[in-house]
């Protein structure tokens, strides 16, 4: 089962570019320990909300901006594999000047719920973290019938990710980023568009298909934290 790694973190927008490098220096080895991609996504427009948002899920401080990133593994036991050998490898050692906080940052491990399938090259992303029922055989159903919609009006690529490690955190974390609840998982996911045009486009057309409305997502909407992104590192395409 595909499996993959959810990452929020907060970076300051001055260091983008250091935060680029380390990106590219250490994908080549998550590649050595099995990953199969890792892309990472820099903040375009993340709304602020009224109970929970990407940046209060991360305790984001004045000038910085978010980063929503994930890496893609064969299955769990690869990616714990890998998890052990990198911590003995002193490549993998954090820098003293590391380009963000690493507390802050916030991570899980996710099945592939839902994949509409690898719509290749992308320019924008639909991200959403959010609390669902712990109803997993419902979510990915649900899923696969509001992606549809979007596939249709131009979506390279839809995946939902169910959260299959999720752990607590002493300062952040999923859960608290949600206000995940006893008997609800966190989900994990996004949308690929080629462009903000096309995915704007369908936005306007998709909130307007009484189809569409009448499908009530399978997730608390209320605690739900949303945003918009662009990628600056695929390895795929890169």
């Amino acid at each position: 089962m595909s499996y993959f790694q959810g990452f929020v973190i907060p970076v300051p927008e001055g260091k983008k570019q250091a935060y680029l490098d380390l990106a590219i220096k250490v994908s080549p080895m998550f590649a050595e320990f099995g990953a199969t991609r890792t892309v990472e996504c820099w903040e375009e427009s993340v709304p602020d909300g009224k109970r929970t948002d990407l940046r209060r899920a991360v305790n984001a401080e004045p000038g910085e901006k978010i980063v929503y990133s994930w890496v893609w593994w064969p299955d769990k036991a690869t990616c714990d594999a890998a998890a052990a050998k990198m911590m003995a490898d002193e490549r993998m050692q954090p820098d003293d000047d590391m380009p963000f906080d690493g507390k802050r940052m916030i991570y899980a491990g996710f099945d592939a719920a839902y994949d509409s399938g690898d719509g290749g090259k992308f320019g924008y992303v639909d991200a959403i973290v959010a609390p669902a029922p712990d109803d997993r055989a419902g979510y990915a159903e649900n899923a696969a019938k509001l992606d549809a919609f979007f596939i249709r009006e131009g979506a390279l690529r839809t995946v939902d990710g169910w959260g299959a490690d999720v752990p607590d955190g002493k300062v952040t974390d999923f859960k608290q980023a949600v206000a995940a609840e006893p008997g609800e998982q966190v989900v994990f996911g996004w949308i690929e568009w080629p462009d903000k045009a096309t995915r704007d486009a369908a936005f306007a057309k998709v909130m307007q298909d009484p189809e569409m409305q009448a499908i009530k997502p399978a997730f608390d909407m209320q605690r739900a934290i949303f945003g918009g992104f662009v990628p600056i590192l695929d390895t795929d395409h890169d």
